[in-house]
């Protein structure tokens, strides 16, 4: 597992072999988490696209009909929206309604364009975890935009770190429970995508070419605060983890924006 620390040059991990060199150079040497403080893993990542209503319970949440959908929802986010592990996700003064979505992100290490689903494994260098915080009522703002709700600074987080792909059971047999002050909101597994990993890079490859360094954030399951009842978004002094096995845990507390 590689961290992401304050000043650590990251795009260049993506170039042929960077990233299992770096690996193997880290490989048992001693490391104190004290000595720094977590940055999002790429903190100048040029293109991150979001996956949206990809679990079958997500989807029946809308009321346009549970059917699973031809085509996968996609949005784009922005480095600037995410924090690192065990740092305050924000809460702006805008609004309220800070919410969470715990998921699976993969970084792409070899680039390349109508990438086949067969091949499509080839392309991943790395896993690592994002909680998506999105701000629900100002992802209602447009008809047809979520963009707005999805990129308030520092509202959602990834990390705590990258884990090499090297197996295609990391993904296939990956579970997402999510926590909020230590009760399971969400918890699902990956093998139930409607959209999978392999098809989201197809897809996604089919009209841009995909670079080293680009990440896929794959989709979140049922169970966000706004689909409780009462609806619970997060407040401050919040608690929220992402763990999904063979990657770890993703662990931020929630702040309100200081002026």
């Amino acid at each position: 597992m590689i961290p992401a620390r304050s000043g650590q040059p990251c795009l260049m991990l993506f170039r042929p072999g960077a990233l299992d060199q770096l690996a193997q150079a880290a490989d048992g040497k001693p490391v104190t988490h004290k000595d720094f403080q977590y940055e999002m893993v790429l903190p100048n990542a040029r293109r991150i696209l979001c996956v949206g209503v990809n679990f079958p319970d997500r989807n029946a949440e809308y009321k346009d009909g549970s059917e699973q959908p031809k085509y996968m929802s996609l949005f784009p986010r922005f480095a600037s929206g995410f924090t690192g592990h065990d740092r305050p996700l924000i809460r702006p003064p805008e609004s309220p309604q800070l919410d969470y979505e715990g998921e699976v992100a993969v970084v792409i290490g070899k680039g390349g364009r109508r990438i086949a689903q067969a091949d499509a494994y080839d392309h991943i260098a790395a896993l690592t975890l994002c909680n998506e915080g999105t701000i629900r009522d100002w992802v209602r703002h447009a008809k047809f935009n979520v963009t707005q709700g999805k990129n308030w600074d520092n509202s959602g987080s990834m990390g705590p770190w990258l884990v090499p792909f090297t197996d295609a059971a990391q993904l296939e047999d990956a579970r997402i429970v999510t926590r909020v002050n230590g009760a399971v909101r969400q918890d699902d597994v990956l093998a139930r995508m409607m959209h999978p990993i392999r098809r989201e890079i197809e897809y996604i490859s089919t009209f841009m070419t995909l670079q080293p360094g680009d990440i896929i954030v794959t989709g979140t399951p049922t169970g966000s605060g706004a689909r409780l009842d009462p609806p619970q978004f997060l407040v401050p002094g919040d608690i929220v983890e992402v763990e999904v096995n063979g990657i770890g845990t993703l662990r931020n507390t929630v702040q309100d924006e200081t002026p």
